[in-house]
Parts: structure tokens; sequence; C-alpha cells
């Protein structure tokens, strides 16, 4: 039995793409195979370990748990989304600075979920950083560079908000 491909269009750190894929195919899938952005990594493939985080819509999801099929119409943020003009975001800035990361095949998914995390609680407590961080697993650093590194983020993150409002005024 031939399964029919399903045509969809998603916009990827800013640029639209069309696919004609099998509809059982992971959302991982495509942005590694046919989109050859592998920033998203596959770890546990069951949704535990969140290397394969990536924002939909600005929300973290799973890509591994998600069919691609399910992402048509929809904006993508990857990690290789998160530097503009050759620059590091405040977020990957900080993860280096602070050692948040070693081998770094976790650090996408921790990136994506901070980000979303700063998105919506610009100035988080400690608990609220790590609850967020819950769904992710890091073998290597022990979470306290992380967490030393989510801290520096939000800062710089609310300096530079600072500092574009006190210039539009």
């Amino acid at each position: 039995m031939t399964t029919q491909k399903k045509a969809i269009s998603l916009s990827v750190n800013g640029i639209s793409y069309e696919a004609s894929i099998e509809p059982r195919m992971t959302l991982a899938d495509l942005l590694r195979g046919e989109l050859v952005l592998t920033g998203t990594h596959v770890g546990c493939e069951h949704g535990v370990c969140g290397a394969c985080t990536v924002l939909l819509d600005g929300r973290a999801v799973r890509a591994c748990l998600m069919l691609a099929v399910q992402a048509d119409g929809a904006s993508l943020t990857t990690v290789e989304g998160l530097e503009t003009d050759g620059e590091l975001h405040p977020i990957q800035q900080a993860f280096i600075e602070e050692h948040g990361l070693q081998c770094g095949f976790c650090t996408p998914g921790f990136l994506l979920t901070v980000h979303e995390l700063l998105e919506n609680s610009p100035d988080p407590s400690d608990d609220e950083v790590r609850d967020a961080l819950g769904g992710q697993i890091c073998r290597c650093t022990g979470y306290q560079a992380i967490l030393r590194s989510v801290r520096l983020a939000a800062t710089r993150l609310r300096d530079a908000q600072a500092a574009a409002s006190s210039q539009g005024s």
C-alpha cells in the first residue's frame, strides 16, 4: 500500500518552505533530513530529553513527537534562527559566558525553552526557571551553570529592552 504524500507550507527561521511529505514524518525528521537544519537534535525520540525542542508559533514543542503535517501553516524557530546578522542571541552568549553547555547536544533545546520562558517571564525566579527547564535533560553540566546562564540572559534582555524603550521616548 502506497502512502500519499501531503503538501505542507511553513516558515522556518523566517524562510518560507513548501514540502511534499509522508503524513507519518516527524517534524524533527523534516527539519533535519529535508531542510538540513541539523541544530535540532534527536535524543530519546520519546519527548523526554528535550534535545529536539523548537518553537512553534512561539511555543516550545518537541519536534520528535510532532508530525510535520501538524506544522502546516505554522512559523517555526530552530536554534539556527536565534542569531541575527551573524550575532549570537543574548541567550546563546550567556550560555557561552556562564558555561551553561559542555558537549552541546542538549543546548539547542535549552536555548529555545529559555527563549520561550524569557518572552513570557522577563524576570523569572529560580523556581520558575527550574520548572520551565524540568523537561530538559543535560548529562554534563550539573544545571547550576545553566541556571546562571538563564539569569545572565534575562538581565541582558531586560537591559536591552529598557535601552530600546528609552531611545524610543
